[in-house]
């Protein structure tokens, strides 16, 4: 197939590369892409949030099926136009796609659907928001009601901190106080066509900046595949992900077919696996947040274990075909990504250094690089690093590429990617050393 996979960040070019590793031979195109990408495959300048440069795009070249990546060009309606051209898109329309654009109207929809959930409230004001901080009282949760690209949601004790948040995104919308829910959390992919939903294989991630869940929430700094500790609530990750489908994610694709707004795409969702405490709701897995594509980092952790075809699984939900395919299969691999991320992120990053070591790193055996935010030197640059191929790769953004490791065990699997970490240099670079440490020893 020709397929077009939009976006720029380690998750398409995780997508990129499990694509690559089938043994059809597709013929794949990544917009706008990254450095990294361009290594793997031919990248198009190309605005991916513009529906109709993207369906012309797609038509011109043929494209037999287009990936939507971000969230920005779902809630931007790419996906609408590429349907009304006849070309199989795997991702929700725009109506859809509110499910992560608005919190709001994800958590109508679970209500509605009898998902369980936190408590809510919608708050327009900071009279409202602080009001609803001091009604559900500390840990405080506090979010973006809208896109915030990873950074509009705080957990915090401290109050102050809180209505400061609600003060600074209320500037661009409505934000939502919720209650605080206690508990391990999980990350679980579910593909749709709409009516069926498939599960994938669970991961978790870890938010915080820094060790031991220290500093302030990020895109995500890590993440593991699969996960042994399900197995000792549920008996096993089958019955988990059963559960998951049949409380959550169908009653979900139910009530959005049932509002005329099919899900046809990756419905992300981040779960909590709640314990008890005072003045909280029963115990049980409970919804914090729906995105409406892949993930990032878990999309790292959670491709490379995967044993059957994604392009199957990924046509078969863009033409509505999801219940013919056979059911997803999963190696019983260990795999670990880590995030290298650059100097004062989540801030204001410090970008356009140099990289190194990339070549070094990822010939190591069971060790590859996703690349998220890189590019290449111009004329204008001063650098000396090489990616190996006589071009100089630099950080461009603040998290700059995820380094994943494989392993029959988490701790092969860890200290593969800790050693190819320690052979790439940024000034400045930071990470997390404590990814899947948990589950390793």
């Amino acid at each position: 197939m020709k397929i077009l996979v939009l976006g720029s960040g380690a998750r398409e070019h995780a997508i990129v590369l499990s694509l690559l590793g089938e043994e059809a031979g597709h013929d794949i195109q990544a917009a706008p892409g990254n450095a990294g990408i361009a290594l793997d495959v031919p990248v198009v300048a190309l605005d991916a949030n513009d529906p109709v440069a993207v369906t012309n795009h797609a038509i011109a070249w043929g494209a037999d099926l287009v990936v939507v990546g971000p969230e920005a060009p779902l809630v931007a309606g790419v996906a609408d136009e590429l349907r009304e051209q006849g070309i199989p898109v795997f991702g929700p329309g725009k109506a859809a796609a509110a499910l992560e654009g608005s919190k709001t109207f994800a958590k109508r929809i679970m209500e509605a659907a009898g998902v369980p959930t936190g408590r809510a409230v919608r708050a327009g004001t900071l009279a409202e928001a602080t009001a609803a901080i001091d009604e559900f009282g500390a840990p405080y949760v506090v979010k973006a009601d809208g896109l915030a690209a990873g950074k509009g949601v705080l957990v915090s004790e401290d109050r102050e901190a809180a209505i400061a948040h609600a003060a600074h995104w209320l500037q661009h919308g409505s934000v939502l106080v919720e209650e605080f829910l206690d508990g391990q959390e999980v990350s679980l992919f579910l593909v749709s066509d709409g009516h069926t939903v498939v599960p994938l294989s669970p991961a978790q991630d870890y938010k915080r900046l820094g060790d031991g869940d220290a500093g302030p929430n990020t895109g995500g700094m890590g993440a593991y595949s699969p996960l042994p500790w399900l197995n000792d609530t549920f008996g096993s990750e089958e019955a988990f992900t059963r559960e998951v489908v049949e409380t959550i994610a169908r009653p979900v694709i139910a009530q959005l077919a049932s509002e005329r707004t099919p899900f046809i795409g990756l419905l992300y969702a981040g779960l909590i696996l709640t314990s008890k405490r005072e003045g909280a709701s029963d115990n049980g897995i409970r919804v914090i947040e729906f995105n409406a594509r892949f993930g990032d980092p878990e999309t790292q952790v959670v491709l490379p274990r995967l044993a059957s075809p994604l392009s199957q699984l990924l046509f078969a939900a863009a033409t509505g075909t999801l219940g013919t395919v056979p059911a997803p299969a999963f190696s019983e691999t260990s795999a670990v990504t880590v995030v290298l991320a650059s100097e004062n992120y989540p801030d204001t990053p410090i970008t356009g250094r140099p990289l190194g070591g990339l070549a070094e790193a990822s010939s190591l055996e069971h060790v590859h690089i996703a690349h998220a935010a890189t590019r290449t030197a111009d004329a204008s640059d001063a650098s000396d690093a090489s990616d190996g191929s006589g071009d100089t790769l630099l950080a461009s953004g603040g998290r700059v590429l995820s380094v994943v490791a494989l392993g029959t065990t988490f701790a092969e699997a860890r200290t593969r990617a800790y050693d190819a970490l320690g052979r790439i240099t940024l000034e400045g670079g930071q990470y997390r050393t404590d990814i899947a440490a948990r589950v390793a020893d």
